[in-house]
């Protein structure tokens, strides 16, 4: 029988016919296309790759084929489980289409998006999602020029390069501003994150929209920006809440994390939730329902916006491409009324 390969070396597709006493084109149809392979020769062949351990160079295939089975999926944040949700969404529709998904994260900084495109691109993935970081959409641009679909996550895309589907956060944030208007609160701030985030300032309009259309002035609510959108960032806005005078009865934010931070912050400085003031968040992630106070929050179906967005992106590069044609998918919110809005005190 030929020698078995050394133990550390790597096994190729030609240490397997060696060993198997047949031709690499044999090895390779028992591979690729068992039909041309009879039942013994293919048994055989089989046996003695999974005794000498080869697996075939998923880089090989693809530079044969021209094409990957690889998307790359680019988040603001991982450490949000909104995106969490939003990648289980892009992998189960990747999942089902035989792909995989390589998730990276930007921590909304332009310059890391910036290099995880690049490498997107060095990868050849067959498309991206993407949540774009950078404002003025340069990265964006840059990424055009290698030719690789890819479809803008989270994100309202007006442009015909590329499909987008997102949530309409303009109306989220009037559903929460809503809320409290019509519980009596007349005094009011908005946590609002890095203002830079497109999300943050459709949030921001459609908070100012619902005070447009109660006849309130948009004086009535007073923004506390945040250089990010996390817990931590949420207390400091809370300990610069509870500077205010006068301290407003209630509180929207950006994002639930923001949300937790800025009630963590409240609870150590023994304001109470929501007798003394209301909080308001936005994604409806799982933590909001287990609070200490339970948070009201407009939800946002996270898990939907990424399945839609891998099946947007397999249509682009799938058998009918040609036939496809650029969609922007705009889904609704859902305002979730908790235990941590209430009328304030003394409200008619």
């Amino acid at each position: 029988m030929p020698e078995r390969p050394g133990r550390r070396s790597t096994v190729g597709i030609k240490d397997v016919a060696r060993v198997a006493g047949v031709s690499v084109g044999t090895v390779s149809n028992v591979l690729n296309q068992p039909h041309r392979v009879t039942e013994t020769t293919r048994r055989h062949v089989q046996q003695v790759i999974a005794r000498l351990g080869y697996v075939r160079s998923e880089y090989a295939r693809q530079l044969r084929a021209g094409r990957s089975r690889m998307m790359g999926l680019l988040v603001l944040d991982m450490g949000n489980p909104f995106f969490v949700y939003v990648a289980r969404g892009a992998e189960r529709a990747a999942r089902d289409a035989g792909l995989g998904v390589m998730v990276c994260n930007s921590g909304q900084d332009p310059a890391e998006e910036g290099e995880y495109l690049s490498l997107f691109a060095e990868q050849r993935v067959r498309g991206a999602l993407i949540t774009p970081a950078d404002p003025s959409g340069s990265t964006l641009r840059d990424f055009r020029r290698h030719g690789i679909p890819y479809v803008v996550v989270d994100r309202v895309a007006g442009d015909e390069e590329g499909c987008s589907v997102a949530v309409d956060d303009v109306s989220g944030g009037a559903l929460a501003l809503r809320h409290l208007v019509a519980g009596g609160h007349r005094s009011l701030a908005f946590v609002s994150g890095p203002p830079h985030l497109r999300q943050v300032q459709d949030r921001r309009a459609g908070a100012h929209k619902a005070l447009a259309e109660a006849g309130l002035p948009d004086t009535l609510l007073r923004e506390l920006p945040t250089e990010r959108l996390d817990v931590a960032a949420g207390r400091d806005a809370g300990a610069r809440l509870l500077g205010l005078a006068p301290r407003p009865t209630a509180v929207f934010c950006a994002n639930d994390l923001l949300a937790l931070g800025v009630l963590q912050a409240l609870y150590a400085a023994g304001v109470r939730v929501p007798e003394d003031l209301s909080i308001v968040g936005y994604d409806d992630i799982e933590f909001a329902a287990a609070a200490t106070v339970p948070l009201t929050s407009v939800r946002r179906p996270a898990l939907t916006l990424g399945t839609i967005a891998a099946e947007l992106l397999l249509q682009e590069t799938g058998e009918r491409a040609a036939a496809h044609r650029h969609q922007h998918v705009l889904l609704r919110p859902e305002l979730v009324v908790r235990d941590s809005s209430a009328r304030p005190a003394g409200a008619e």
